[in-house]
């Protein structure tokens, strides 16, 4: 059980929320391929009940898709890199104190 005189373990407010980003970019691979897969769940089915032909995506329009993606994980890795940037030269810095 704890002592009642020991204070409660509370996190520093940016540091918490740098370590976060710091999980953000190393989620960015997983989740470019999560969004990388999409087109293979795109239908190739009948568009309605009425209509017997299929619709079909064109791989032009995939390709696109697949573009369009890889460019927004470039702009959000980025974004994210540069909000953490200080904090991780701060981290690897020489120290020059002594």
């Amino acid at each position: 059980m704890a002592d009642k005189n020991t204070p409660p373990v509370f996190l520093d407010r940016r540091s918490y929320r740098k370590r976060r980003m710091m999980d953000a970019i190393r989620l960015t691979p997983v989740l470019g391929a999560l969004l990388w897969m999409v087109p293979l769940l795109w239908a190739e089915g009948p568009q309605s009940a009425l209509d017997s032909e299929p619709v079909q995506t064109t791989l032009s329009s995939a390709i696109k898709y697949v573009f369009w993606v890889w460019l927004g994980l470039i702009v959000l890795s980025a974004a994210l890199w540069r909000m953490t940037r200080d904090d991780v030269a701060r981290i690897h810095a020489p120290d020059t104190d002594s």
